[in-house]
């Protein structure tokens, strides 16, 4: 077959998504010796965000689109370039697949955010999302959901029949497994200004990331407890953040939080290593990550119990309602102090995360190229 995978969106924003496609393309590649492939990219000053490996140079073809991701006219533009390849198959990572392009389409599908909760998206985002998911999944020949929980909602919100949509699980960087030097990690703390034991939330700002809450139960536990480790923020400034700088001040803790921007790969890695316990109170989660690199470096876990969060920390570990302020600062408090407890919680959390690898989700998702 001549396979061809959209690898657009890592030009056009790092994120999840991008990461997917990143370490998704060299698994295949090593995987798989019968099949042909062209990965579609975009270029920047003359250059591919797509890195090259030994591996994919050895298997696939490159070639650039001028069609930008995310755009009004993608569907049409994107369907006129890719006609002259004669793809058999052709993979939309990023959900949205061209109205031609390939003789069967496959889309992945991360989450339905913007059907739970459109109260979280700009207008523009509400538009373009929810104008094309229907379209998008009715169109689509087979449909990979990064979850369980993904699947469901697809299969109960948007009428698709069982057999059209198959779980893929993904996986994290690999570096995420690595050792690192105490001295390697304390460099990285002394040039944020950050101890040891803090307590650390990964993520785009966002309001489906549940931060305002997070921020009034960390309130609470600096006042009723004996914590005082700061609270560590890494992530860009996404969409509608406003409200977490407001609770910020209103609740005066500008001092006590650190918010950090640009911290990717090793810097990421030393962070969780150092980190007391990582936080992840979403409303909403397609997949969850950081929670997956976090295990992946001995670190205890809490995880709100909605979307797939439950999903990918397993069944031994810390699940919590995101509205209650209550119960999610008496159980960072617990984390921080119990030194039994966070023992346990590192060695289940790394034997979750060992069920999660990019060749698993290659081997699955050349299975559904294949079908």
């Amino acid at each position: 077959m001549h396979i061809g995978i959209d690898a657009r969106l890592p030009y056009y924003q790092m994120g999840g998504i991008s990461q997917y496609v990143l370490h998704l393309l060299p698994a295949l590649a090593a995987l798989d010796d019968e099949n042909r492939y062209t990965i579609f990219h975009s270029w920047k000053d003359g250059r591919s965000y797509i890195p090259s490996s030994p591996c994919i140079e050895g298997s696939f073809q490159r070639r650039n689109l001028y069609t930008p991701a995310h755009h009004k006219i993608e569907r049409w533009a994107l369907s006129a370039e890719l006609l002259r390849h004669r793809l058999d198959v052709f993979h939309s990572p990023d959900f949205i697949p061209p109205q031609r392009g390939g003789r069967r389409h496959i889309i992945t599908v991360h989450d339905l955010n913007f059907i739970y909760y459109p109260q979280f998206l700009t207008a523009e985002s509400r538009r373009y999302y929810a104008d094309q998911i229907q379209w998008a999944v009715d169109h689509a020949d087979h449909i990979s959901a990064d979850s369980e929980a993904t699947r469901r909602d697809l299969i109960n919100h948007l009428n698709l029949p069982p057999e059209k949509v198959s779980t893929v699980y993904l996986a994290a960087n690999p570096l995420y497994q690595r050792e690192y030097a105490a001295d390697v990690v304390e460099q990285t703390l002394a040039a944020h200004h950050l101890p040891r034991g803090f307590i650390l939330c990964v993520g785009t700002l966002e309001p489906r990331k549940n931060i305002p809450m997070l921020l009034r139960a960390y309130q609470k536990l600096r006042m009723e407890t004996a914590v005082t480790v700061p609270l560590v923020l890494v992530g860009g400034k996404g969409w509608m953040y406003e409200d977490i700088f407001a609770t910020m001040d209103e609740l005066k803790l500008r001092s006590h939080v650190h918010h950090l921007t640009g911290i990717f790969d090793d810097a990421l890695a030393h962070l969780y290593h150092a980190a007391g316990v990582l936080v992840t109170p979403s409303h909403y989660e397609g997949f969850g990550l950081p929670a997956l690199e976090a295990m992946h470096s001995d670190c205890p876990v809490i995880v709100s119990n909605r979307g797939s969060l439950p999903e990918i920390v397993g069944q031994n570990s810390l699940q919590l309602d995101p509205d209650d302020v209550d119960l999610w600062a008496e159980t960072m408090e617990r984390v921080l102090s119990d030194s039994k407890m966070r023992e346990e919680m590192v060695i289940n959390g790394r034997l979750q995360a060992q069920t999660f690898n990019w060749q698993k989700t290659a081997r699955a998702t050349l299975s559904l190229y294949r079908k």
